[in-house]
């Protein structure tokens, strides 16, 4: 059998009728690229995995039974995967033409880079930012705490993880490139030990791309890929901002010293602090701040513990002999 040149993983979860319009604009644009699509449904009550099947039946459909969440769904869609390459996309996006066959060629020519992301739009084809970040830091999570990051957004003195007001429009190396479009090769993401099964949705990208900056892997932007994207299609909901925090504190737990990490954990606190006071004072009718804050307790232990408070499920099992490992 051929090996493909990529296999397309996007985890669906209640977005039946995004999921398959993505993955026609998969199949659509690919040129003339030899292409797997693998889409792992999570549990979703919405005929997903039927109706995937029945729009596009050349493509393999793994039904979880369950939310996986998005590291663990990622990590079973690319234990099928046949591709050299493997391109996480989510199911909200929209491959726009000729993107995928110039994303594999750059990345083919330039082996140099080890994970490489695009550049995403919103439908009326302005920049929508969210394809890449800075890392945090503990100046960036300062001003986090003190609201300087929103006061002066897109500043690169004060909202430093934003990249400041580039426009994702010329090469460049990043820190993170997130999950919505990053593409790595096959071996490669075999080698990393795949997605930290611990995080359940948020925040698994960026320890993904500092594990790979540990290992020497270089993260690039390359605008010629493009996908239309609408951002936070299948998380949607109250418990989103929780889900957020809680991805951002495991990323600093796994990442940073305990120390510099307990100072972190306190900085993102006292910006949700700050956030639900100001909701309190100007007498908001919708506080979701405030929401983020009474939560604290199920949030600012990270994953897998925020998993469990958050959704009252139970704790994830150990990952299987042969699974890709947890970090």
């Amino acid at each position: 059998m051929q090996t493909p040149d990529v296999t397309v993983v996007i985890v669906n979860y209640e977005t039946r009728d995004d999921t398959i319009a993505c993955v026609a604009s998969v199949l659509e644009h690919a040129g003339r690229l030899e292409e797997q699509v693998v889409v792992v449904d999570n549990g979703s009550r919405d005929g997903s995995a039927a109706a995937l099947r029945a729009a596009h039946p050349g493509i393999d459909v793994i039904e979880a039974g369950e939310n996986l969440g998005f590291a663990r769904a990622v990590n079973r869609g690319v234990s099928v995967a046949r591709g050299e390459f493997v391109l996480l996309l989510n199911p909200d996006a929209i491959m726009l033409e000729d993107s995928l066959p110039r994303l594999i060629a750059f990345a083919r020519e330039n082996p140099q880079y080890g994970i490489v992301g695009g550049r995403t739009l919103r439908e009326d084809l302005t920049l929508e930012p969210s394809s890449c970040w800075g890392a945090p830091t503990l100046w960036s999570l300062t001003m986090y705490a003190t609201m300087l990051s929103t006061v002066f957004r897109r500043s690169r003195v004060f909202d430093p993880e934003s990249l400041g007001s580039w426009q994702r429009d010329t090469i460049r190396e990043v820190p993170i490139i997130t999950g919505c479009l990053l593409l790595i090769r096959r071996d490669d993401f075999a080698a990393l030990g795949g997605m930290d099964e611990d995080f359940f949705l948020y925040g698994e990208d960026a320890e993904f791309s500092m594990r790979a900056a540990a290992r020497g892997m270089a993260r690039v932007v390359y605008p010629p890929a493009a996908i239309i994207h609408t951002v936070g299609g299948s998380s949607a909901g109250s418990s989103k901002g929780s889900m957020v925090l809680a991805g951002k504190v495991t990323y600093l737990e796994k990442t940073w010293s305990p120390r510099r990490a307990a100072v972190g954990v306190l900085l993102l606190k006292a910006g949700v602090a700050v956030r639900a006071a100001l909701e309190a004072a100007t007498r908001r009718s919708n506080r979701p701040w405030s929401t983020v804050w009474r939560r604290r307790a199920d949030w600012g232990s990270g994953y897998p513990h925020a998993e469990a408070a958050l959704f009252g499920r139970p704790l994830p099992e150990p990952a299987a002999a042969g699974s890709p490992p947890a970090r």
